[in-house]
């Protein structure tokens, strides 16, 4: 698939800093400079986010690539899993996401944020009462909230990257473990 809007030429500044910062600028940035101001309220946005400390690094960096995989967005996946191998998480359970439920290497809470992932990925949303309070009682309710915000700003991402045609750029490319293919449909809810 290809890009479904073109490029936009990016101020020279901010395409240094996109390179110095991730060797390469981010094809999402190219395209959406089409709306400077909306690119650059998104990347504050996912700054401010990325500052939030009540949630596991770890918990928030898999959430953000459950919503890619199951979104479509190979580009989210793709520098998720890079960015975690550099966060120094665990590279195994990392590539795994995509395939977390059939895969043995999660912890029990690491299951349920994925569950709740994949539920508020879900249209309309799938969360249950029965999640959420097992989820609040071990994380308390400050890191759900943060959780819960961090599951909505990946999937305005992810649906934006997928929507635009815009796909993994190589990141991961060369990590040591390869990120597993996303199997079957769980989490997809069925058209009737």
């Amino acid at each position: 698939m290809a890009l479904r809007i073109p490029k936009a030429e990016l101020p020279v500044t901010l395409r240094e800093n996109m390179i110095a910062q991730m060797g390469a600028v981010p094809e999402p940035v190219e395209v959406a400079w089409h709306s400077p101001q909306m690119t650059e309220d998104s990347l504050i946005f996912g700054q401010k986010i990325a500052e939030w400390k009540a949630v596991d690094e770890q918990l928030k960096t898999f959430a953000h690539m459950a919503v890619a995989a199951q979104v479509g967005c190979s580009w989210c996946l793709d520098l998720n899993y890079f960015m975690a191998l550099n966060k120094q998480l665990d590279p195994v359970k990392a590539s795994q996401i995509p395939r977390w439920r059939e895969s043995d290497v999660f912890d029990p809470l690491e299951r349920e944020v994925l569950e709740y992932t994949e539920a508020m990925t879900n249209t309309p949303t799938t969360v249950t009462d029965e999640l959420a309070a097992s989820l609040l009682k071990q994380l308390g309710a400050a890191a759900l909230v943060e959780l819960s915000a961090l599951i909505g700003f990946a999937n305005f991402a992810s649906r934006v990257n997928a929507a635009h045609g815009i796909k993994s750029q190589g990141y991961a490319d060369n990590c040591e473990i390869p990120l597993a293919k996303r199997t079957g449909t769980a989490g997809v809810l069925s058209k009737s």
